[in-house]
């Protein structure tokens, strides 16, 4: 899965925690908050993406990343460690 597939995914479930957003321009630099998504909506956002994508990871590695692109980035990476 590619970086973009990634991606699309975070927006697919951004619009589903948040359906006003739907038909929205997303950008990698658009950050979750921004978008009017609170603590739950955000934890739903990233719990839905990594059951999708079938990662496990502890969301302390995911504190560093600002705005959905690296969100995105991030579960990428994950996927290709070995």
């Amino acid at each position: 899965m590619t970086s973009q597939e990634v991606f699309e995914l975070v927006v697919k479930h951004t619009c589903q925690v948040l359906p006003e957003l739907e038909g929205r321009t997303f950008y990698p630099t658009d950050q979750l908050k921004d978008l009017g998504a609170n603590s739950l909506d955000r934890a739903d956002i990233v719990m839905m993406t990594m059951e999708a994508l079938g990662l496990q990871l502890d969301l302390v590695e995911l504190g560093h990343v600002q705005n959905i692109g690296g969100l995105a980035e991030a579960f990428h990476a994950k996927l290709q460690a070995p």
